[in-house]
């Protein structure tokens, strides 16, 4: 490759829904209004957990946390993209480039690395029921948070530093709408095979890890309520599960399929859509999976919006 091919300063283009510009009214009002429901519908949750007493527990503090996650993760890309398509401009500089794929990596891990503790949680408030107390105490919750954080902030910032010393080629589409870690390697001019290296290895150890913890924790519940012989306890103890393992089946199955369309799908539209069902419509659907599916979190709901009538009732006499 000759030394005018590269580039000290690249600019990226982001292509992902830009390829019918007619349509792009109807995109950025579908994504505005997602984004403002992931927003709200993840604040609801953590001002309803925060507001009841009842609710301060670790179960509701790893959820509380999550939603926390989800709003942040959706906020990395989505904001991003809406500005785009309302100056109708594909371009990202390097820098915000880099920056969004540094906080994207950070809180998908950050958000697999939540799913797996609070699986932990259900193993022992399911399988250890006596000692769930003592096992899971306020120092451990907290402890088991801040791990994660730091873990996910260590994988990113490796993964950030590795991509800085890559060269850049003049021609720099990016497929999807927001800057991916593998597509922003495969633009690269000079050799990615420590990225390669790097991102196989942290995708076993995390992502392999977290699936593991989760899969041995939801095997030891269902193993533990099938030892239950009345179907009425079987529903109790399960039913706490419920919600938590919709959503990793979600956040699993989602991701799983985003990478495996762009394995077989090599068009930006198809790439692009596929990123929607990960980044935008998981952290969307959340809120509403805790808040139909979990008797807590509806009755403290219910109970701050049947106060909130009583008084504006109260103000109009």
């Amino acid at each position: 490759m000759k030394p005018e091919n590269y580039t000290q300063t690249p600019v990226f283009l982001l292509l992902g829904f830009f390829e019918k510009p007619e349509l792009q009214p109807i995109f950025f009002g579908l994504f505005l209004s997602m984004y403002l429901v992931t927003l709200f519908g993840n604040l609801l949750i953590i001002l309803a957990i925060i507001s009841d007493s009842h609710l301060h527990t670790p179960m509701y503090f790893f959820l509380s946390n999550l939603s926390f996650v989800d709003i942040c993760f959706t906020s990395t890309t989505i904001p991003k993209m809406l500005l785009n398509m309302q100056t109708q401009s594909k371009v990202i500089t390097y820098t915000v480039c880099i920056t969004q794929m540094f906080f994207f990596m950070h809180f998908v891990v950050l958000d697999g690395l939540l799913l797996t503790v609070m699986a932990y949680d259900r193993f022992v408030a399911i399988c250890h029921p006596l000692h769930y107390k003592v096992i899971m105490s306020p120092w451990l919750c907290v402890l088991l948070v801040l791990v994660s954080w730091m873990m996910s902030v260590l994988q990113s910032l490796l993964h950030t530093l590795i991509v800085l010393r890559l060269s850049f080629c003049t021609h720099l589409e990016i497929s999807h709408f927001f800057c991916e870690l593998n597509e922003v390697v495969c633009l690269a001019c000079s050799d990615t095979f420590l990225n390669d290296l790097v991102k196989y290895f942290t995708a076993a150890l995390l992502g392999g890890g977290s699936l593991a913890g989760i899969f041995y924790s939801y095997s030891k519940i269902v193993s533990s309520i099938c030892g239950i012989s009345s179907a009425q306890g079987k529903y109790k103890a399960f039913s706490p599960c419920a919600s938590p393992l919709s959503v990793v089946s979600l956040f699993y199955g989602t991701g799983l399929g985003v990478y495996l369309s762009s394995a077989a799908a090599h068009n930006s539209h198809s790439s692009a859509t596929a990123s929607v069902m990960y980044t935008v419509v998981t952290p969307m659907l959340n809120p509403f999976i805790y808040s139909l599916r979990n008797k807590d979190i509806k009755r403290t709901l219910k109970d701050s919006l049947g106060k909130k009538l009583r008084k504006s009732q109260l103000s109009c006499c």
